[in-house]
């Protein structure tokens, strides 16, 4: 990962994935391209978590995903966990493929979804804080 002077992240591409991250005033936009899979989903989750260090408020914008698999889904909650300890905020915009996975495995909707990334910026921008998932040691 490399920062430029224009507020972009780059990350070259993997065989079935490219990642790429801006940042602005209000939140970091991390767009995804490509497959989602065990080959990549650890990786997605590292590069999105690096990104945490430029922005309390993150964007990920999901639209060019054509597949993710389940291992995708762990990488997206494995996500809302770590923003969670951070105290940082996010939200995703989901393509057509993503949308069909959180149907199943995310049927409550836990995980924060916006129906596009300029609704996700305006809602960076009026940031209230929202109730992520909040880890509570269990006594015994």
């Amino acid at each position: 990962m490399s920062r430029t002077r224009s507020g972009t992240l780059l990350r070259r591409k993997n065989s079935t994935a490219q990642f790429s991250a801006r940042w602005g005033p209000s939140a970091s936009v991390i767009t995804v391209r490509g497959e989602l899979d065990a080959a990549n989903a650890d990786e997605l989750a590292d590069y999105v978590q690096r990104c945490l260090s430029f922005s309390q408020w993150l964007i990920l914008d999901l639209r060019g995903v054509e597949f993710i698999g389940t291992a995708g889904f762990s990488a997206l909650h494995r996500l809302n966990v770590v923003c969670s300890g951070e105290d940082a905020e996010w939200t995703m915009v989901a393509s057509h493929a993503v949308t069909r996975l959180l149907r199943i495995c995310d049927p409550d909707g836990i995980l924060p979804v916006t129906s596009s990334v300029t609704e996700s910026i305006r809602l960076a921008a009026n940031a209230e804080p929202r109730h992520l998932l909040q880890l509570i040691p269990q006594s015994r």
